[in-house]
């Protein structure tokens, strides 16, 4: 952004009112102010709030409500379930497709619920806090539904392969909607221990709100992590056909550590922070440095909640080491360590993997702004191998990512669909690019939509809006084709963990707020 300032700088001839103090100025005034206001206007940060919100309407499984916002969708999934005689009905669709993979919608909802916890207040002065409630309540609603016994999980409805073979709307979907269960033969300490830290932290937001429900999540929550602490096993190795969806490369010793330290948060349970050291180094806790932090690797999130735990002298050396691994991970995607950092695209995007790059970008610029409040609050600073960091670069390295989102990169283009005036418009989704039930409710065949939907090369009748795209590749390059679902294709997770930093920046960077910061950074 600087290099392309100073060449425009240089091309610019002097006038002659040069020659007056007043009229040099005058002219700098006047380019000046269409950049603070066009600044202002390219990245409204309360409208990227309403609209990721807003995206999970989009993504319901099960009976709409009457309030749903998002019109073109209606009820599916209406008999999940039932043929292993159990009520599946809700929860949500992870991505373009319409199967209901537990592990990825339970940590969709854990980072709902940290957004919520950690800027609450932020979302409710942008006035999107019922908005975000009903979001995680959607999801719990249903984790109550599946955990139907105390070693009982239900966590997977449909399956990939003949769901992929098709292309329906979830209104019309005729695929195989068998379910699949973990229990105490066929364990999956993963899934239980990230449905447990979901419900956890969502317990935490519900708990002034709904005291009842509050303790029901916090019932199953510490239910989940017993059985899947009990009965330890990957999930992946009890049910193959999620293997070549949502695999557990990390194995489950991270979401058991991320349970305990969110029943930590939610119980002040002393047990639970217990857990979490004595099992640091055994479980990876304190070995492992990490770079990523995702639906799978759950490492970077645990380190950096059991680096704010405070007041615990005796477990210090302990609590130092998981620290130590939470600043290798920021230092990472800040460029300042010695040897192992995230990698950029040239114009400044975090870069992790080809496979939907953007659920990394949005993780890594909630940790940070999470960290950044950290250090703030405790009058610290983040010391890397390459130098001291304070908490505003943290934070500012963090809106550089959003913003890089919202359209602040080589291609102009805003990766959150809906926003802004150019976004995706051939987002890979099954729902949005086949024309909506409430305007046909003439039945779509599983290849007929294939045939008919697909292969057009229009833009999707629905704007699955708020959805964040699997974005770029390593040279910043994006093709905008329904095919190309690598790139096209949001999921979930990828959304949810931005709710809160877009709140954040909304209260930050507001009308009067925003131009004094411009302001001050100009002076």
């Amino acid at each position: 952004m600087e290099e392309k300032r100073q060449k425009q700088c240089m091309v610019v001839k002097q006038p002659k009112y040069f020659q007056s103090s007043f009229g040099l100025l005058f002219y700098m005034m006047a380019l000046i102010l269409p950049l603070i206001v066009q600044s202002h206007d390219s990245f409204n940060y309360g409208d990227a709030l309403s609209k990721s919100l807003l995206y999970f309407e989009s993504q319901r499984s099960g009976r709409l409500p009457h309030n749903q916002r998002v019109t073109w969708r209606h009820h599916s999934g209406l008999t999940d379930g039932l043929e292993q005689g159990v009520d599946l009905v809700g929860g949500y669709y992870d991505a373009g497709d319409n199967v209901k993979f537990g592990l990825p919608m339970a940590f969709t909802i854990t980072m709902l619920s940290w957004g919520v916890i950690q800027y609450g207040g932020e979302i409710s002065d942008a006035g999107e806090y019922h908005h975000a409630i009903e979001a995680i309540k959607w999801g719990t609603d249903y984790f109550i539904k599946a955990h139907t016994h105390p070693n009982v999980l239900w966590v997977e409805v449909g399956d990939g392969d003949t769901d992929h073979y098709c292309w329906q709307r979830p209104e019309d979907m005729t695929t195989s909607r068998r379910a699949y269960k973990v229990d105490e033969r066929n364990p999956g300490s993963d899934v239980a221990g990230e449905t447990a830290a979901a419900m956890a932290a969502a317990s935490i937001v519900f708990r002034k709100l709904n005291p009842h429900y509050s303790h029901l999540l916090l019932h199953h929550a510490q239910q989940l992590f017993e059985f899947g602490d009990k009965y330890r096993g990957k999930y992946d190795s009890s049910i193959e056909v999620v293997k070549g969806y949502y695999p557990s490369v990390s194995g489950y010793m991270d979401e058991l550590l991320w349970a305990a330290v969110w029943l930590h948060k939610a119980t002040d349970n002393e047990e639970y922070l217990k857990y979490v050291l004595d099992n640091a180094d055994r479980f990876g806790g304190i070995t492992w440095a990490i770079t990523e932090f995702s639906w799978d690797v759950k490492y970077a999130g645990v380190q950096i909640i059991a680096s704010m735990v405070n007041n615990h002298k005796e477990h210090e050396q302990v609590l130092e080491r998981y620290r130590s691994k939470a600043e290798f991970y920021l230092c990472a995607c800040l460029n300042k360590n010695n040897e192992t950092n995230v990698d950029r695209t040239p114009g400044g995007l975090l870069y992790i993997r080809q496979w939907n790059n953007m659920q990394y970008v949005s993780t890594a610029a909630f940790l940070l702004a999470v960290y950044s409040d950290y250090l703030q609050s405790t009058n610290q600073a983040l010391k890397c191998d390459r130098g001291t960091l304070t908490p505003r670069e943290l934070f500012d390295f963090a809106k550089s990512q959003v913003d890089y989102i919202l359209g602040s990169n080589p291609m102009a283009v805003s990766y959150l669909v809906g926003y802004g005036s150019k976004f995706p418009q051939r987002m890979h989704h099954r729902g949005g690019s086949t024309v909506s039930y409430k305007q046909d409710q003439g039945f779509i065949g599983c290849t007929q939509g294939y045939d008919d939907w697909f292969k057009r090369l229009d833009p999707n009748p629905n704007v699955v809006v708020g959805a964040l795209v699997g974005g770029p590749d390593e040279k910043d390059q994006f093709r905008d084709e329904r095919s190309n679902f690598v790139q096209t294709e949001a999921c979930t997770y990828n959304t949810a963990t931005l709710v809160g930093v877009f709140a954040k920046l909304h209260r930050l960077y507001s009308l009067g707020s925003h131009t004094d910061n411009l302001l001050i950074a100009c002076s």
